[in-house]
């Protein structure tokens, strides 16, 4: 066991289903892991699948609990980079998700575009993968990377879900339920930004 302490985990419940939330409390990188709703298993089964050393959170719901169900009810919410436990995950994987947490609320960026501001032209594949197995979800905001003609791609909670969480945070769709162009970020403009810092 690591000498920050055990891991605990808290369910949180919203109008777009439960999400599972595995952290260490005590540690200076609490969060280890976000569960997104599925409809075949509830997020308790899949933390205690993950991690069956995990107990119900034993305190009050923390800081990132909190943020996490006001940004599931439509708030404008600031997450820190610096509460995420990395470990185990490699650099480019890091690179393409300090990338996407740079993404504002309200604008998206087509997963070519993603790759070429993480230092991988033509990498959208590699990026597609890395959005997939996310282990922070809406901390680090999948669900604003999408396809380059507008569609919406994968998102482990769900395309329902996908829009309901852009479309709170102010982004349009067209009739066909693609991503209107004014939301998107690409080009100079969209590589200009920097990395958040996470030591």
């Amino acid at each position: 066991m690591r000498e920050d302490g055990h891991l605990e985990y808290d369910i949180i419940s919203s109008l777009l289903g439960a999400v599972g939330v595995v952290l260490r409390p005590q540690a200076k990188r609490p969060v280890r892991m976000l569960f997104l709703p599925r409809q075949d298993i509830s997020p308790r089964e899949r933390i205690l699948s993950a991690f069956p050393e995990a107990r119900p959170l034993s305190g009050k719901r923390g800081e990132t609990g909190v943020r996490i169900e006001a940004f599931l009810a439509g708030e404008a919410v600031r997450f820190s980079i610096d509460e995420l436990d990395f470990e185990g995950i490699g650099e480019f994987e890091r690179r393409v998700l300090l990338a996407d947490f740079s993404i504002p609320r309200g604008r998206v960026m087509a997963y070519g575009d993603l790759a070429a501001k993480a230092g991988v032209p033509r990498g959208a594949r590699a990026v597609g993968n890395v959005m997939a197995g996310n282990p922070f979800p809406l901390i680090i905001p999948c669900h604003r990377v999408i396809r380059s003609d507008g569609t919406l791609g994968g998102f482990g909670g769900g395309l329902v879900m996908k829009k309901a969480l852009l479309a709170m945070e102010g982004v349009s769709f067209d009739g066909r339920g693609r991503v209107l162009d004014g939301h998107c970020l690409r080009g100079l403009r969209a590589m200009q930004g920097g990395f958040p810092e996470s030591s």
